[in-house]
């Protein structure tokens, strides 16, 4: 099924405004729309779980369609993910949900596809450009994980210390943008003036990278108290390196991770605090806007609210982070610590 229209959208609850229910757009069920789960890469639990969600939200509209999950290998992401998205729209895909781990190098294959008449709706991570991209279903408000991430750094490290970042990959725009976010949480609030951010580097997402880019942070900077790893790959490798080599006491571990991968390293203290939200409601919604779309039952307008089964109605609003792009804001997001992660764990 295909339809020539764009979109994006935004959680009014999160936002603190109630949403006009009267007014919301909903789904008709059963419908044939074929579609393409495409995250940065396969094998890691988060974009697993953004599948169950996806899952649950095919069974619930009864969409004779196919859902399918597929993805590039982390060495490959950024050539697979343009090879399966042109791939996608040349066998008539009508949408493709791409968590984007190739910057703008993705534009033009994804231009070609939204002309080809497959929309590309993106989750957990956009197209920073906005270009050729129906709209963005947003995780949390990307400003926000930055408060967060510095005010985890600020509580674990009582105030001062130096700390560097692991990333993921470059390209990733998510990640960018939370690193981003956090450097300007932190130059705008003088309670952060105890904070150093000495390092930037990434791991690739790739576990054993990773590990060693971990060890690397530690030996090249001998003051360093705190690795903040905004990615679950990362923070996991993070915190086992700490605790192989006995260093927990002196540098911490936080950032983005899994409670069911972190509960470990939080309980003996080498990660006290970490955040997410989750990935299995991210699925579930990124397809019910992808869905909507495809159904021609919500159009790429501001302000247009539309209901997504059991998690509410959502508005659609302009992107604040980026010049070009509508989005969907889900929110919210968790910080666990000792007290809860085992609860989240299960």
């Amino acid at each position: 099924m295909r339809h020539l229209t764009l979109s994006a959208l935004a959680v009014a609850a999160f936002c603190g405004a109630p949403a006009i229910a009267q007014d919301a757009a909903t789904a008709g069920p059963g419908q044939a729309v074929d579609m393409v789960l495409l995250p940065k890469f396969l094998g890691i639990l988060p974009f697993d779980q953004a599948h169950r969600g996806a899952q649950e939200a095919h069974a619930e509209l009864g969409n004779p369609g196919e859902l399918l999950y597929t993805g590039p290998t982390p060495e490959n992401s950024v050539a697979g993910q343009i090879e399966i998205l042109t791939t996608a729209a040349s066998q008539g895909r009508d949408v493709v949900l791409l968590s984007n781990n190739a910057g703008d190098q993705i534009v033009p294959a994804a231009q070609a596809a939204q002309e080809a008449g497959t929309r590309v709706v993106t989750w957990d991570s956009p197209i920073p450009s906005g270009e050729g991209e129906s709209l963005f279903v947003a995780q949390v408000d990307f400003a926000e994980i930055g408060v967060v991430m510095a005010d985890m750094a600020h509580s674990i490290m009582d105030g001062e210390g130096q700390f560097a970042i692991l990333s993921a990959t470059p390209d990733a725009a998510n990640q960018n943008a939370w690193i981003a976010a956090m450097q300007a949480a932190l130059a705008a609030d003088e309670k952060y003036a105890g904070l150093e951010l000495v390092d930037t580097v990434y791991g690739d997402d790739q576990s054993e990278v990773s590990y060693n880019r971990a060890l690397a942070l530690v030996d090249a900077h001998p003051d360093l108290e705190l690795i903040m790893a905004p990615t679950s790959v990362g923070i996991v490798a993070a915190a086992k390196a700490m605790q192989d080599e006995g260093l927990c006491d002196r540098v911490k571990v936080s950032g983005l991770g899994v409670p069911a991968e972190m509960v470990s390293y939080t309980l003996n203290g080498c990660a006290p605090q970490f955040a997410l939200w989750s990935f299995v409601d991210l699925g579930y919604l990124a397809y019910y806007v992808g869905y909507l779309l495809a159904t021609g039952a919500i159009e790429a307008a501001e302000g247009q609210t539309f209901e997504a089964g059991r998690m509410g109605t959502y508005t659609i609003e302009r992107d604040p982070t980026r010049d070009n792009g509508l989005r969907v804001l889900m929110g919210p997001f968790t910080v666990y610590t000792a007290e809860n992660v085992e609860a989240a764990a299960q």
